[in-house]
């Protein structure tokens, strides 16, 4: 496998990873339940969406009309900004 091109820095050779690792010092890696959840979130809400709409507004809470999509999307906005904390 061909190695990657190293690059000189004030004389030195330095890799890409020691440069990425100087940066992200410090900086607390998510849980790992993290990942998994927010996905959840994202599909739940999608679900929940498509279900109001074959049902034409009868599922998946009865009588709350148009409740149901602000729900759905509600559940995914949740889910999308777990994204942006993600590490």
């Amino acid at each position: 496998m061909a190695e990657s091109k190293k690059r000189k820095k004030h004389g030195k050779v330095v890799s890409d990873d020691l440069e990425i690792q100087s940066w992200t010092d410090g900086i607390p890696l998510s849980p790992s339940w993290w990942a998994p959840l927010f996905s959840t979130l994202l599909i739940l809400g999608l679900v929940w969406l498509v279900v109001y709409y074959i049902s034409g507004g009868l599922y998946p809470i009865p009588g709350i009309t148009w409740w149901n999509m602000l729900i759905g999307l509600a559940i995914m906005m949740a889910g999308f900004l777990m994204t942006l904390k993600w590490r």
